[in-house]
């Protein structure tokens, strides 16, 4: 059993990082870990959970044998292709023993950049669902012309009722405001028109229980033009949907610096201002850089929880860490408990 974590009152906590997750397991993890460390040494501990060894050895060619983290052995590893139900089996997997070590407090957040699947599974048998909460969700973020916006669901639900919309919007509402200091943020509703009376049955039903919310600053229906114009602080939606807005806007970066280097080839005045254009996508890829995030956080599971892209190089881990310990320090979970037991919503039928 790990030393009890230091109370959260001095503002130092506890935050375990599933070592063998990532496609770079543990390299990735550990380095991120050792970022994290030496930039904010004073405010959270952390814990490397995975193979004993391999996490060593890492330690070692990164010569950081007098680092402080704290290394907690799991046997097991669940790999990318693994089914998240099947993995349930694997109780000494470094996803299922960093899950319990949350259940039972010894750690006060977790992130991983493993099976997305199985990270979802294990905490919700293992964590359990926030009092009133339906069904959690993973929030992310994406650049707008106004700074950043929070979309949630991004695939935790590929089909939602309008009460699991409504929570979304909650979660997500407490969530900016208190992890991106927005006070009471704008929240949109993802459809196919601005109008009230446009989307599908559950969109529309979803749309009068916000609109009923008066402590909820909806601003009613957004379409997909809008999200990256900065129109709203919080857009919610099904994971079906956000998880397919999600990978487009990654896929911009991509296709914008295709076409500049074939116009770059194709026509003199752009080969003149090759170097402008270069420094400009520059910044593009630093705009749209997930790694700046960190992870997306699962939003209505009974602990903090952060899932990193399976691809995350050491700055993802890095900011992963930082997320996941500013969210333990602002209690966002008991938060979202306070702000659903404000609501008394009798649940409709879609």
């Amino acid at each position: 059993m790990l030393e009890k974590p230091v109370s959260k009152a001095k503002e130092r906590v506890r935050i375990a990082v599933d070592a063998m997750g990532g496609d770079f397991a543990p390299a990735s993890e550990v380095e991120g870990a050792i970022w994290a460390q030496r930039e904010n040494h004073n405010h959270f501990d952390t814990v490397l959970v995975g193979e004993k060894e391999k996490i060593q050895l890492e330690l070692d060619r990164l010569k950081a044998k007098n680092s402080s983290l704290i290394i907690h052995h799991a046997s097991e590893r669940i790999a990318m292709k693994d089914e998240a139900v099947k993995s349930l089996k694997m109780q000494d997997s470094s996803i299922a023993v960093g899950m319990k070590l949350l259940k039972e407090r010894q750690v006060d957040g977790f992130i991983s950049s493993g099976n997305t699947g199985a990270v979802m599974t294990h905490a919700l048998m293992t964590l359990g669902r926030l009092e009133g909460i339906q069904r959690p969700a993973i929030a992310s973020f994406l650049p707008t012309e106004k700074g950043i916006v929070v979309i949630l669901d991004v695939g935790a639900n590929a089909e939602c009722k309008a009460l699991n919309l409504y929570q979304f919007a909650i979660m997500g509402s407490v969530y900016t405001n208190y992890i991106f200091k927005k006070q009471n943020p704008r929240i949109g509703l993802l459809s196919i028109g601005e109008e009230s009376t446009k989307g599908n049955e559950v969109t529309l039903v979803a749309h009068k229980l916000l609109s009923e919310d008066r402590s909820l600053n909806f601003i009613g229906n957004v379409e997909g033009r809008d999200v990256l114009k900065g129109t709203c602080d919080v857009v919610v939606c099904d994971g079906f949907v956000g998880n397919i807005v999600l990978k487009f806007t990654e896929s911009i970066e991509g296709y914008l610096t295709w076409l500049v280097k074939k116009r770059v080839k194709e026509s003199i005045l752009f080969r003149l201002g090759a170097f402008l254009v270069k420094v400009s996508i520059r910044d593009l890829r630093k705009v749209l850089d997930y790694t700046e995030y960190g992870g997306a956080p699962l939003l209505g599971v009974n602990g903090v929880c952060i899932i990193c892209h399976g691809q995350s190089p050491p700055k993802a881990i890095k900011n992963a860490l930082k997320l996941s310990a500013e969210m333990v320090r602002e209690d966002v979970n008991q938060r979202i408990i306070s702000a659903l037991q404000n609501r008394k919503i009798v649940q409709p039928i879609n």
